[in-house]
């Protein structure tokens, strides 16, 4: 089905972000799947081609643009071409509106020139080693000391981790306010106490730095609390639908690229003297995988649209989220199966998007809490 969501401009920015990956992160990502980290070089170039702060107000250096249809071209894009490891979504989607949304005349000022130039990389430290999912269960303390923060705690699973230079911590200000009562508060890079674990070792998405992070009583200034003291929760909750839905878009996106692939290998690859697509088990696969593929499509590209008109809420964010990526799941799992034993070798496409797109219904809210969230708000 041709999509009707995308305009001539939406389609020269795709072309811009296909020559990007070409030249910028294509010939250097293999390198980066062996080093566990992509280069600095590759943001800072991000930054050149006006990838990084879409978002974000022309006078920060950003492009000024809240139309997410833009976001949602280049997670596209970037999931195609298997590049997971520079994660300007995060960049983006997920910390630029904290920033932009919460920060200060004075925060904007200092930091968002750099998050648009890629000078400044950044990340959000949210799970711990024991609160995932459950706010309540963070640990991770700010106290106010007059002028400044002493932060004490761990955070874990914090992609972007090693590279970051700014990182949005959840702490809790007031220790009897449960989810209520914490705060987001900016660390910066160098700040003394603030010391990064292991870059962790995980099935998927190698290039992606992905760390633990410590803080060992670090003097943080007052100017760094981001939004209202003992307002995370509500902050947190206010962002997490266009988080859910960069995931989506790259779920759904995901699946079909490995459709596409899966169905010209059928064509090509013979058993018994003869294509594999001559066989009917094989067509009644890709059928249905076909047919999941554009129901999903359907409704994702009308979420997309929804919010970019600011009208998508909560709980279909949490659809599209669920959705897509379990789709995104059983579709891996299928063409890597109609791979043979070609799917199983990591040189095929479809060996690495099936371990890079497990996390998929795991970061960002599991299914199970999509569902809980889902489930509340038909039957309260």
């Amino acid at each position: 089905m041709q999509r009707q969501i995308f305009t001539e401009e939406h389609d020269a920015f795709r072309e811009a972000v296909r020559t990007f990956l070409a030249k910028e992160v294509l010939p250097h990502y293999e390198q980066w799947e062996k080093d566990g980290i992509v280069s600095r070089e590759a943001w800072l170039a991000a930054g050149r081609q006006g990838l990084l702060g879409l978002a974000v107000p022309e006078e920060y250096g950003g492009g000024g643009n809240t139309d997410f249809r833009y976001s949602a071209v280049l997670a596209e894009e970037f999931t195609r071409a298997g590049a997971a490891g520079l994660a300007l979504g995060l960049h983006n989607d997920i910390i630029g509106p904290y920033l932009t949304g919460l920060g200060t005349d004075e925060q904007k000022r200092r930091w968002l020139p750099g998050f648009c130039g890629g000078e400044i990389i950044t990340a959000i430290a949210m799970t711990e080693p024991g609160a995932g999912s459950d706010l309540q269960g963070i640990r991770t303390t700010a106290q106010d000391k007059g002028d400044h923060w002493v932060l004490n705690g761990s955070k874990t699973f914090i992609s972007n981790g090693i590279l970051a230079d700014l990182v949005v911590v959840v702490a809790k200000t007031t220790p009897d306010g449960g989810a209520k009562g914490l705060s987001l508060i900016v660390v910066e890079r160098g700040t003394e106490g603030f010391e990064r674990g292991r870059n962790l070792d995980k099935i998927g998405q190698k290039s992606q730095d992905t760390a633990e992070l410590f803080f060992n009583d670090v003097r943080v200034p007052k100017g760094n609390l981001l939004g209202d003291l003992d307002g995370a929760f509500i902050h947190l909750m206010t962002n997490l639908a266009q988080e859910r839905m960069g995931i989506a878009v790259a779920g759904i996106a995901a699946a079909e690229y490995l459709l596409e692939i899966t169905t010209a290998y059928v064509k090509e690859r013979e058993a018994f003297g003869r294509p594999l697509s001559k066989l009917q088990h094989i067509r009644f696969e890709i059928a249905e995988m076909a047919t999941e593929c554009a129901v999903t499509r359907a409704f994702l590209d009308r979420c997309i649209v929804d919010h970019s008109e600011g009208t998508l809420d909560a709980v279909h964010a949490s659809m599209a989220k669920w959705w897509a990526t379990e789709l995104q799941k059983r579709v891996a799992d299928r063409c890597l199966q109609l791979h043979g034993g070609y799917g199983y070798m990591t040189e095929y496409r479809v060996a690495k998007a099936f371990t890079d797109g497990r996390i998929q219904t795991i970061y960002g809210g599991t299914t199970e809490i999509m569902k809980e969230i889902i489930g509340r708000s038909l039957l309260a």
